[in-house]
């Protein structure tokens, strides 16, 4: 299904359009506006199956409905586009500017969703940007974007623009544990890495790859004063490949290290299965040297960006790790 009831969060942007719905105050544009894995998509469809549904309300039984399920709806138009990068102009002529011309075939509304729309070409825009200035009264067009800066202004003077925000930590852990039933603690990691992007939490939770080099990288904190700085530096290179989720998941244990050495609160920590090791640290560690370790991070992600070897920014991270 599709319906509004299957959303996550994003109760003000489901609330606009069960009220657009009640009232009837259909616009012909609208961009949705977010990071890839907030939803874009899955709102973009809720909203076209209740406009497309013979009593508006996405009721899931009626022709239009159990049509729309089935991916067979004649009047929801999914643009598609050959090249990789870009939306061209022929495009939109051939998939929109010349589509519209043709009324629904069931019902008041055609539904346009163009998905990456930020990859639509100014030929491309300016070509879209006649049939949003003059659509048919059936026309409904909605542009998913992770960049709505790329938008000519014309473009986006005459589109409603909504912009998906990130969910609370505790809805991303509440629905990681219910649908996909893990624990509390991996949830509450992938909830951390995720940032409030339900999809990208999804996709962490779902991946072995994931939890493996987070609990690799657990490993090497652990053992930081430990070890010897050439054997913590061959574990650090095997992670090479996905060295910016390690340097992440360092960022998120040192501030629970911090968290905890201000408040010896272990419910405030998302490692909470690590209290002990991190009460460790945290007597170990003073503030500042603790504010040294997180700007050593800093650092080192701005290092790698910058093409500086690996090797070097490795064994310069790993020192100040080992010196506070």
């Amino acid at each position: 299904m599709a319906a509004f009831s299957d959303i996550t969060g994003h109760e003000q942007l489901v609330s606009y359009f069960l009220r657009s719905l009640d009232n009837g105050n259909i616009s012909h544009a609208y961009i949705l506006s977010g990071e890839d894995g907030m939803g874009k998509m899955t709102l973009a469809r809720a909203f076209a199956m209740s406009l497309l549904c013979r009593t508006h309300d996405a009721c899931g039984s009626c022709s239009s409905c159990l049509q729309f399920a089935s991916d067979n709806h004649p009047d929801m138009i999914y643009v598609t586009h050959e090249k990789e990068n870009s939306i061209g102009v022929d495009d939109i002529r051939q998939q929109v500017v010349s589509d519209t011309e043709i009324r629904p075939y069931n019902g008041g509304y055609k539904v346009y969703i163009i998905d990456e729309a930020e990859k639509l070409t100014p030929a491309a825009q300016n070509a879209l940007l006649k049939t949003i200035e003059e659509p048919p009264e059936y026309v409904v067009i909605m542009l998913l974007s992770s960049h709505e800066e790329s938008f000519l202004q014309t473009i986006l003077s005459r589109c409603i623009t909504l912009r998906l925000r990130p969910l609370s930590d505790r809805m991303v852990i509440e629905y990681l544990m219910k649908h996909y039933g893990i624990e509390q603690h991996q949830a509450s990691i992938c909830a951390a890495f995720a940032r409030g992007n339900l999809g990208k939490a999804i996709t962490l939770a779902d991946s072995e790859r994931f939890m493996e080099m987070h609990g690799k990288t657990i490993e090497i904190l652990k053992n930081i004063y430990d070890k010897p700085l050439y054997q913590l530096l061959d574990e650090l290179k095997e992670l090479k490949d996905e060295i910016n989720e390690v340097l992440d998941t360092m960022k998120l244990w040192y501030r629970d290290v911090v968290v905890f050495k201000a408040t010896q609160d272990s419910n405030l920590l998302i490692f909470k299965e690590e209290q002990k090791a991190i009460k460790k640290m945290a007597d170990h560690s003073s503030f500042n040297g603790l504010d040294e370790i997180q700007n050593a991070i800093d650092k080192a992600q701005a290092r790698l960006k910058a093409n500086v070897g690996f090797e070097l920014v490795a064994e310069l991270l790993l020192l100040t790790l080992q010196e506070n």
